[in-house]
Formats: structure tokens, C-alpha cells, sequence
């Protein structure tokens, strides 16, 4: 991490992340759950877009008990800079890739025997144990253990591996609705059941995501994986927790063009000017993450008003009609991702205006914007 004054920032796109609500909405996560269960901070997709080094001392630092990535390449950017934090990669590793698994001393989540055997011999010749969190299918369908006889007896024979330790056990909620969600439960708790009698025993079982933890408080156990919700994105419908966003992503005027009624403005002139205006362009465009499709239903806001986004996306750049803002200027400030006050759009309707969810949205953030943290006062770039 690089400390950087304002104008030593290479781009004028950026995205800001407040590490003050960062560190808030994980202490009301932690509030709400109790200190009998444990909230594994998920950091997948570089923190939801959010910059997974960046912002993983301050998950660590206000209760998260481990980190959960989805990649052997997302944990080891986070071994390499936080040695001695535990992460978890909650999807599987290749065989050929197990033994770096082990070099870095990373959990990983394991759905054969077969993969714990390979990890067992890794282990061995390291002289360290090799920590895994098994994961089992109760109807998902995507990764996991079959809940059956056969599959009971293989997570035994797992458990019995003498350079093994499994910490954890878990499964995923499909969050259809409440009664399958209570078959998913119960399957999964008779499957423990079936553990505890070969003496089975995990650290940490879990089945609730962010949606989960706080809608269904019965299915929290011992462990959460806490996801948008460490964001300050909610995308849960019954229970309540307080939250805050905690990303802004901004840019600034590059140019601005002063056009007669009828000229076309992008690609193929999909647009065209209704009346005499000025059109601003914006450095910004799909390549950095936004979606293309929102042509046409695109928002910003500069000073303070909303203003439309016109013709087609670029990959980098777009522009925008000026008509309402006649004091705008090149070097403004725009914000694209704001927080929902002063006028702007947040993720949640950002992702609403494309068809799709707020997850998708902040994770398709691309790397060459910038992430600046902000903590008080103080701004630092990563």
C-alpha cells in the first residue's frame, strides 16, 4: 500500500472506498451475531470490488475470524501480503495445484477423498497439518459431498486423516424460499448428526450468507460468511441490520463539446441532440466495469444533479448531456456510485437500471481504477 497525495494519482477515475463503514457495518455484523458465532469476511472477487488487501486488515482488525476468497490466485494475493492471516478458498484447486495450497499454509475446501489424501501426504512431508472446511451438497448442486451413506463415509475417512485437520464443514443455502431453506437445514444437521456418532467434530459449521445471517437467525451455528453485507450492500428482505455503503466511485470532466440540435453523439449515432446543448465526456466506460447495456438509462451526478448519459458506452469513455448543468466545467467532479444521498444513484440502483444485482455490479469493477481508502482524514492508494 502506497501513501499518494490527491494529485499524485495517475487517473482521474477512481473508487473510494470508506474504511470507516467498513470497519462499522463488520462491528454490527459482529454485534448481531453474538460472540458464539464467527464471521468469515468474504473477500472474493478482490473484496466485491472493493480491493481485498485493502480493506482485509480492517475486517481482521474488527472481528472477522478468517478470510474467504473463491480462488487459489485471491489467497495467495492475501497470504503474500497478511502472512499470518487465515484464509479459506471456498472453491476447489486443481490437483496439480495442492501442494501450493499447502506451501502457504491456505484452508481449503475439500469434496473428495481423493483431494484429501493428495493434501494428507502434502502435509506430511511439510510436518504441518493442512487445515481444510469440508463442503457438502444439500441441494445446490454445484459443489460439495453427496448427502448420502456413501458420502457420509467418505467425509469420515477424511476426518480420520492423521495429517488433516478438519476445521470446518458447510453448505450453501439456495435462498429459494423458507421451506426448502428448512429442508436444506435439516439434511445438513443430519448429516452432522451422522459425524458426531463416528466422532466427527468440526470448529465451525456454517450455512448462512449474508442474505441468511440476517433473515434467518436459527441458521447461523457457528460461523457466517459474510459478504455484501460487510459492504454495505443489503440484499436481505425480513431482518434488519444497520449498514452503511462504503464505496463511491467517481470521475471527472475530460472534455465538453458544444452541439447543434440533430448532431449524433457515439457509435452509429443512436443518440442524437434533441435541441442545442453541451455534451461532457467522461473517462470511464465498460472496461472499467460499467455496464454497457445501460445506455440510455445511464445516470451521474454533478453538482449535485442528475445527468443522463447519451449514446452509446465506450470501453472507455462515455458522455453525457450537459442541458441541466450549464455551470459544468472540465475538472468537475462526478460521481457515478455514490451512496444514495445528495443525488445520487447507489449500487442497489445502479444495479436495479441494469437488470441485475448489486454483487455483480461492484465485482465487475476492473483493477485500473484506482482504489483510494480513506480512514479519517487520511487517504491512502492501493
Amino acid at each position: 500500500m502506497m501513501k499518494r497525495d490527491e494529485e499524485m494519482i495517475l487517473r482521474d477515475t477512481v473508487i473510494e472506498v470508506d474504511l470507516d463503514r467498513i470497519a462499522g457495518n463488520m462491528r454490527a455484523i459482529k454485534a448481531m451475531v453474538g460472540e458464539d458465532t464467527a464471521v468469515a469476511g468474504v473477500v472474493k472477487a478482490d473484496g466485491y470490488g472493493h480491493g481485498a488487501v485493502g480493506i482485509a486488515k480492517t475486517l481482521m482488525e474488527n472481528g472477522a475470524t478468517l478470510l474467504a476468497v473463491a480462488t487459489l490466485s485471491e489467497a495467495i494475493e492475501l497470504k503474500e501480503a497478511y502472512p499470518d492471516y487465515p484464509v479459506l478458498i471456498m472453491g476447489l484447486t486443481p490437483d496439480r495445484l495442492l501442494s501450493v495450497v499447502a506451501d502457504y499454509g491456505i484452508i481449503q475446501t475439500i469434496d473428495t477423498l481423493h483431494q484429501a489424501e493428495i493434501l494428507n501426504e502434502l502435509a506430511q512431508e511439510r510436518g504441518k497439518k493442512a487445515v481444510i472446511h469440508i463442503k457438502l451438497d444439500t441441494g445446490f448442486h454445484r459443489l460439495g459431498f453427496p448427502d448420502t451413506e456413501n458420502g457420509i463415509k467418505e467425509i469420515v475417512s477424511v476426518c480420520r486423516l492423521p495429517w488433516i485437520e478438519a476445521e470446518g464443514i458447510y453448505t450453501h443455502l439456495v435462498l429459494k424460499d423458507d421451506e426448502s431453506n428448512k429442508e436444506q437445514f435439516a439434511r445438513f444437521t443430519k448429516v452432522l448428526t451422522a459425524l458426531e456418532k463416528e466422532n466427527c467434530q468440526f470448529k465451525y459449521r456454517h450455512i448462512a450468507d449474508s442474505i441468511a445471517s440476517v433473515d434467518y437467525p436459527e441458521y447461523r451455528m457457528d460461523m457466517i460468511r459474510a459478504g455484501a453485507i460487510i459492504y454495505g450492500l443489503k440484499g436481505f428482505h425480513k431482518g434488519q441490520l444497520d449498514i452503511r455503503q462504503a464505496l463511491t466511485f467517481k470521475t471527472r470532466i475530460s472534455h465538453i463539446s458544444e452541439l447543434k440540435k440533430g448532431e449524433g453523439v457515439s457509435y452509429d449515432f443512436l443518440w442524437t441532440t434533441p435541441e442545442d446543448t453541451r455534451i461532457g465526456t467522461l473517462p470511464f466506460g465498460y472496461a472499467d466495469g460499467y455496464p454497457r447495456n445501460l445506455r440510455g438509462k445511464g445516470i451521474v451526478t454533478i453538482h449535485g444533479k442528475q445527468v443522463p448519459i447519451v449514446g452509446v458506452i465506450c470501453m472507455d469513455q462515455c458522455m453525457v448531456d450537459l442541458k441541466d448543468v450549464p455551470e459544468a466545467q472540465i475538472g468537475d467532479e462526478v460521481i457515478i456510485y455514490g451512496d444514495g444521498s445528495e443525488n445520487t444513484l447507489d449500487v442497489q440502483a445502479v444495479s436495479t437500471l441494469a437488470g441485475t444485482n448489486k454483487n455483480e455490479i461492484v465485482s465487475r469493477l476492473t483493477r485500473r481504477s484506482p482504489r483510494i481508502y480513506t480512514h479519517g482524514d487520511q487517504k491512502t492508494e492501493n
